[in-house]
C-alpha cells in the first residue's frame, strides 16, 4: 500500500471515528444529563411524598382530637344531666329493754326526671339506750350480725 492509498483510508476512516466517537461521548453526556434529572426528580418526589405523609399526620390527629372532644363533651352533658335524690330522717327502734336510734339515709339515682335506681337505703347507728345487760347483748349480736342495705319500697 502505498502512502497515498493511505492517506486516502485515513481521510475516509478518521472522520468515520470522528463521527462514532462524538456519538459516544454525546451519548454519556446525555445519560449523565438523564441521571441528574431523574435524582431530582426522585428527590422532588420523595419531599412530595413526606410532605404529603406530614399533612395526613396532622389531619389524622386533629381529628382524633375533635373526636376526643367531642366524646368528652357527650360524657359532660350525661354526666351534668344525672343528679341523686336523698332524703334522710332519723328512726328509732325499740325492743324489750333497748331504744335504738338510727339515721336513715335513702339516695335514688335520676336522669333528668327520670329514675334510674329504687331507692337505696343505709342505716347509720346514732345512741343506743336501755339496759346495760341488753346493750352488751345488743352490741355482741351487732357485732355478729351487719347491717345491711335494703331498698326501700
Amino acid at each position: 500500500m502505498s502512502s497515498e492509498t493511505l492517506q486516502a483510508l485515513l481521510w475516509i476512516v478518521l472522520p468515520g471515528f470522528v463521527a462514532v466517537g462524538s456519538a459516544l461521548l454525546s451519548a454519556l453526556i446525555m445519560q449523565a444529563r438523564m441521571e441528574v434529572s431523574l435524582a431530582r426528580e426522585r428527590a422532588a418526589t420523595a419531599e412530595a411524598r413526606a410532605l404529603a405523609l406530614a399533612q395526613n399526620q396532622q389531619v389524622e390527629e386533629r381529628i382524633r382530637a375533635a373526636e376526643e372532644a367531642a366524646r368528652r363533651h357527650a360524657l359532660e352533658e350525661l354526666l351534668s344531666d344525672l343528679r341523686i335524690e336523698e332524703r334522710r330522717y332519723i328512726r328509732e327502734s325499740k325492743s324489750l329493754f333497748v331504744t335504738r336510734k338510727c339515721l336513715v339515709v335513702q339516695e335514688r339515682l335520676f336522669f333528668r326526671n327520670l329514675p334510674l335506681s329504687d331507692w337505696i337505703e343505709r342505716e347509720y347507728w346514732l345512741e343506743e339506750t336501755g339496759d346495760s345487760a341488753a346493750q352488751t347483748i345488743a352490741s355482741t349480736s351487732r357485732k355478729l350480725l351487719p347491717v345491711t342495705p335494703r331498698p326501700a319500697g
